[in-house]
């Protein structure tokens, strides 16, 4: 069996536009708080939805209105939850990480690793109340340190629950690149529950479309739970607006504001010793330098990737309807909330 390739662009694309566009809503400072954007995992997303059927279920985290979106949740709904208005998804209470969908059996938490025991939550009803289905939880490497999630693998592995686990891995846990804070392999670590567990290329497509097609076969046939380590860029960093990739997409004028903040700490009475001044400095520089590296990864589209498997007008007339669909759905959001579009 192939994939659909039209239809997981076409959803890639959809998830990008909404995200491009919810972007936009927060610079005109329309979205409270921080925002935490999932462009960048469309890939990962797509791919594992395009197998779900109705009642299959998704615990999802802080990036949460990508899958969302794929998984057919109204987009004007949504984005009047993003602006905080009483007729959005949540009756605006929820921004746009502790969302809800009852009808699409979708849960989302700003709550590290909290994806995870509400996919068991989930699988344990599916047994129950709907045979065959499926939950799937989509969490960050750095969840993967938290004592839930690893609770919550132990569990699906010993209830033989129908839980596919994605763990998108972009290596960085916010500011620090994960390989300070995590020890030895993730994979290895599920495997250690006893659940398959594989790598798979989170920018290619129809590689996760693959190996999800086989763990989401394998939880509805009764067979127990599996996990995925897919490696994804987050092509607006951690959070919109942040500065490590500020200062690495713009080295010069970043650089000229933080020397004096940095050059007037690192002198200040009192403080700390020397030796400890010189190692936070060396840190931060280091901290940087690994940023700059990862640049590579975040070349690595997924959205773009995935153009290149169709033929260029195809392509472009899918990433139109997707842009001029969520341009309707922002135009309509922004009419009932009465905002000046």
């Amino acid at each position: 069996m192939r994939p659909d390739l039209e239809r997981l662009v076409g959803s890639m694309a959809r998830m990008r536009a909404f995200e491009e566009a919810s972007a936009a809503l927060w610079r005109r400072g329309l979205v409270s708080g921080s925002s935490t954007s999932g462009t960048g995992e469309e890939a990962i997303v797509a791919g594992v939805l395009d197998h779900l059927v109705e009642g299959d279920a998704l615990a999802l985290d802080h990036r949460s209105t990508p899958p969302l979106v794929a998984r057919g949740v109204d987009l004007v709904t949504l984005l009047l939850e993003l602006l905080g208005h009483e007729d959005g998804l949540c009756a605006g209470r929820g921004g746009h990480m502790h969302l809800l969908s009852r009808e699409h059996l979708a849960a989302s938490s700003g709550i590290v690793g909290a994806a995870g025991p509400t996919a068991c939550g989930f699988a344990v009803a599916a047994e129950h109340l709907r045979p065959g289905r499926v939950a799937v939880a989509f969490f960050g490497e750095g969840a993967v340190n938290q004592g839930m999630l690893l609770e919550s693998l132990n569990l699906a592995a010993a209830w033989s629950l129908p839980v596919v686990a994605i763990c998108k891995d972009d290596r960085w846990a916010i500011t620090t690149p994960s390989r300070r804070v995590t020890g030895g392999s993730l994979t290895r670590r599920a495997r250690s529950f006893g659940l398959p567990a594989r790598r798979v290329d989170g920018t290619d497509v129809v590689a996760v479309w693959r190996a999800a097609g086989r763990a989401v076969a394998r939880a509805r046939k009764g067979r127990g739970p599996s996990f995925l380590l897919a490696r994804c860029p987050h092509l607006d960093g951690h959070f919109l607006g942040d500065p490590l990739l500020r200062v690495v997409n713009e080295p010069v004028g970043e650089a000229r504001e933080l020397s004096g903040p940095l050059g007037a700490a690192t002198v200040a009475s009192p403080g700390a010793p020397w030796r400890q001044r010189a190692a936070g400095l060396a840190t931060l520089g280091a901290t940087i330098g690994h940023a700059a590296a990862d640049r590579r990864l975040r070349r690595r589209d997924p959205l773009a990737r995935a153009r290149r498997r169709l033929e260029p007008a195809a392509a472009a007339r899918l990433e139109e309807r997707a842009r001029d669909e969520v341009a309707l759905a922002v135009e309509a959001a922004l009419a009932r909330a009465g905002v000046p579009a």
